[in-house]
């Protein structure tokens, strides 16, 4: 097998859902980089790197219902880097929040899914977004009226918003952040996408982040790091903010490697904006393919796991064995 499929997994997966959740990472992949690909533009490399942390926020941990949108208790996901919309498009289309293969309309004129997702035209999202630094805002609103204005007894669910690393640089986050800690906002979690690249360059070149957890520590946040790429950990800590009690808003720090996945994009922030030409993604397909047949031959049985066993493990840790 070729260097570049070998190191796909950082840790081997403990048992079948979480391998589950390897191979929902790589089928999110491959269907990103078709449809960048389609769109002829578009983001590659913080989305790559971004799939292990969206296959188990939103296929595993994101309660939610597909036939009742609007169902009262749900969670909410909020995705405040709205460049990393094709993700967000391929998770639905996993989720069978949209048909897979609209997928390929992304960024055309008139389609549904466009460069940053807009819910006015696509049910399922819960914000709009674009503007950079706005998502913290929406998600801290959103957890304030769940918080506090929900009717007595009422069952509400947790606010996940995800932001880039990047995105810490605008002044609105850390807005968003200190009205957050003054009205103990638990129901709030914030996942950063720590890849260390923006479009300009290395993070700690363009406006250094500094030792960023204890940035946020010092906001008043519960503040936890974890490898982006292992499922085990993300369930794990992603678990763990369910069970949370000490009225704090939560943020995980997820360190990822743009493009990973893709041995001519990995750790490459050129690709940052990019989207593959028709020979770039045909390669980036097979190998991203590869790595799912490598599951495939360590798991049988995998074809036999529903999305609704791996949900009752990710916030449970209950399983079917």
């Amino acid at each position: 097998m070729q260097q570049s499929s070998t190191h796909q997994l950082p840790h081997k997966p403990a048992n079948i859902y979480q391998a589950w959740l390897y191979r929902a990472a790589y089928q999110l992949r491959r269907r990103l980089i078709a449809s960048l690909g389609s769109a002829g533009s578009g983001h590659a490399a913080g989305p790559l790197g971004c799939a292990e942390v969206m296959a188990v926020l939103y296929l595993g941990m994101l309660r939610h219902r597909p036939e009742q949108l609007d169902w009262p208790e749900r969670d909410i996901f909020v995705m405040s880097n709205g460049h990393y919309a094709p993700l967000l498009y391929a998770a639905m289309a996993e989720r069978g929040l949209i048909d897979p293969s609209e997928l390929a309309t992304l960024r055309r004129h008139g389609s549904r899914l466009q460069g940053h997702p807009e819910r006015c035209v696509l049910p399922g999202l819960e914000t709009t977004s674009g503007p950079l630094g706005s998502g913290l805002s929406q998600a801290a609103g959103m957890a304030y009226c769940r918080q506090y204005l929900a009717p007595a007894g009422h069952e509400v669910g947790q606010v996940y918003c995800l932001l880039g690393d990047g995105e810490l640089d605008e002044g609105n986050v850390w807005e968003a952040a200190m009205f957050a800690a003054k009205y103990r906002l638990q129901r709030l979690v914030a996942i950063v996408d720590r890849n260390q690249i923006q479009i300009g360059g290395s993070t700690e070149q363009v406006m250094p982040l500094g030792k960023l957890a204890e940035k946020w520590r010092s906001f008043g946040w519960q503040t936890r790091l974890v490898n982006g790429h292992a499922v085990a950990d993300l369930v794990q800590t992603l678990r763990a903010t369910l069970s949370a009690d000490n009225h704090q808003p939560q943020v995980i720090i997820a360190q990822t490697i743009p493009g990973y996945g893709v041995d001519f994009m990995r750790g490459d922030h050129s690709w940052h904006g990019r989207a593959p030409n028709e020979k770039q993604a045909k390669q980036a397909d097979q190998q991203l393919s590869q790595a799912q047949q490598l599951l495939a031959r360590q798991y049988p049985t995998l074809h036999k796991i529903s999305i609704d066993m791996v949900q009752q493990y990710c916030q449970s840790g209950v399983t079917n064995d």
